[in-house]
């Protein structure tokens, strides 16, 4: 599969690093990588200019939070026209259990990641909020045992 950006060997381990701790300073960061502070910056930069980085977060221990439910939402729609989908898709935005959103081909239209702090509000949502939404056929739930794996997004090239 050719790749989107031009990235040498230097740009791949600088987002190596950075998926796997995006809170390091550049002198460390340029240390790992091999290369002097300023230009690991301006690589930096450059990854973060033309969107290849989007952005940092923390990663949160959402139990630690009280937030003990992780489930997944397999969501069909009455009508797939795009008006529809767009209509969808821009109303999980506005619902905070649902933390990530996917439109997906086959037998479902959506894959909802959602987390809640019990059961009970879970089950709430998907009754009171996402079964009654207009234009939704089917919801189909799958409650998580555990995180059997955690890495970051995006694989690396060996």
């Amino acid at each position: 599969m050719p790749l989107k950006a031009d990235l040498d060997a230097i740009d791949w381990k600088i987002l190596r690093e950075l998926q796997h701790d995006g809170r390091m300073t550049n002198v460390e960061l340029s240390g790992r990588v091999g290369i002097s502070a300023p230009p690991c910056l301006r690589r930096v930069r450059r990854l973060e200019e033309t969107g290849i980085i989007r952005g940092y977060r923390a990663l949160l221990n959402a139990p630690a939070l009280g937030l003990d439910v992780v489930a997944f939402c397999l969501i069909g729609l009455h009508h797939q026209a795009d008006a529809e989908l767009k209509t969808f898709a821009e109303r999980t935005r506005g619902w905070p259990i649902v933390r990530d959103a996917w439109m997906v081909s086959g037998e479902s239209d959506f894959l909802l990641h959602c987390v809640a702090s019990d059961l009970g509000a879970f089950q709430t949502f998907v009754i009171e909020e996402l079964a009654s939404a207009p234009d939704v056929d089917t919801v189909r739930t799958a409650l998580t045992i555990r995180r059997v794996k955690d890495e970051g997004l995006v694989a690396f090239p060996a």
